[in-house]
């Protein structure tokens, strides 16, 4: 089939390339380069670096609801359009060109999830489960039917980076039988139940903030699903020290801390324990051990030395 792809990270990248084995690429439309980093340069969204090695013919434009754009996809006369982490919401007179539509990798199962951080949300929520679903586009948001889903399991360790390549190459085996189907006009629909729906918004940094009144369970889950960014922090006399390695550890495993009383359960916040295995700090209902941490301006390093630089004590409560 005749394909217009959309779509700007990584994520996208192995869908892109198992489209263009089986079916042409008439086009692949990714967001234009923007500056990153800290010196600012500007970046090649990952979609457009892959276009331009295939060769593919590829536009970035700054806005997609225009006559041009439109004009100049409705001259390729596609069958189909993807579109799997472009960016931006597609305009109904885009959606309507193509002879079958546009349909969507998304990376969760919906109506779980819909929005803009599946990935991260499933974590930061404990999820053990995900997948992906390839859907049909509508003009809401991840609202159409499904024509596929696939699932996998998330380990209990695992973090964004891990799981975000797991669902990309998940998604990138799953929507070539779809388009099999479509070609075939064997492919079948299922609403979803949108009464079971949830959304996954953006990550916005103050996300990253912990208390240690907080559990360990939902520390160490944004601590996975927030990496590597915003990442975790906790505000210690007006420094953010972020948490770049931990471990969920139990109270009971841990020896009681300096002043406390045996069997005693230390109060959130207090260091259980510092050594050259990290630091071990008391949440409302656990402990967790850290072991690595990083302070404003300064490179990481190991979670003890940190802590020394910083004046902490075994037995002192950090509030």
């Amino acid at each position: 089939m005749r394909i217009v792809f959309f779509g700007t990270p990584e994520f996208a990248v192995p869908t892109l390339n198992a489209v263009a084995r089986s079916h042409e690429i008439a086009l692949v439309v990714a967001q234009p380069d923007k500056p990153a980093g800290r010196g600012m340069r500007m970046q090649t969204p990952a979609v457009a670096v892959r276009a331009n090695e295939l060769p593919l013919p590829l536009v970035q434009p700054a806005k997609i609801r225009t006559p041009e754009l439109l004009d100049s996809v409705a001259a390729l006369k596609p069958d189909v359009g993807v579109v799997i982490a472009y960016g931006k919401i597609l305009p109904a007179a885009l959606l309507a060109i193509p002879r079958h539509g546009f349909i969507n990798v998304h990376a969760s199962v919906l109506p779980k999830y819909r929005g803009a951080a599946p990935i991260q949300r499933a974590i930061e929520a404990g999820e053990t489960t995900t997948g992906v679903t390839i859907m049909r586009v509508d003009e809401e948001l991840d609202h159409g039917p499904m024509l596929s889903v696939e699932t996998l399991e998330i380990a209990p360790d695992e973090r964004t980076p891990s799981l975000a390549r797991r669902l990309s190459e998940l998604g990138a085996r799953a929507i070539l039988p779809v388009l099999a189907a479509i070609d075939e006009g064997s492919a079948k629909e299922t609403p979803q139940d949108h009464s079971q729906a949830t959304v996954a918004p953006k990550i916005a940094r103050h996300e990253g903030a912990i208390r240690w009144t907080d559990s360990a369970a939902s520390i160490y889950n944004r601590f996975r699903a927030f990496d590597p960014w915003p990442g975790i922090f906790f505000e210690w006399r007006g420094e953010a020290v972020k948490l770049t390695d931990l471990v969920w550890g139990r109270l009971s495993s841990l020896p009681p801390s300096a002043g406390s009383k045996a069997g005693a359960t230390p109060e959130p916040g207090t260091i259980e324990s510092l050594d050259a295995h990290g630091v071990v700090i008391a949440t409302v209902d656990d402990a967790l051990r850290i072991v690595e941490m990083q302070r404003p301006g300064k490179p990481r390093a190991a979670a003890a030395d940190v802590a020394r630089g910083l004046g902490w004590r075994a037995g002192e409560r950090l509030e």
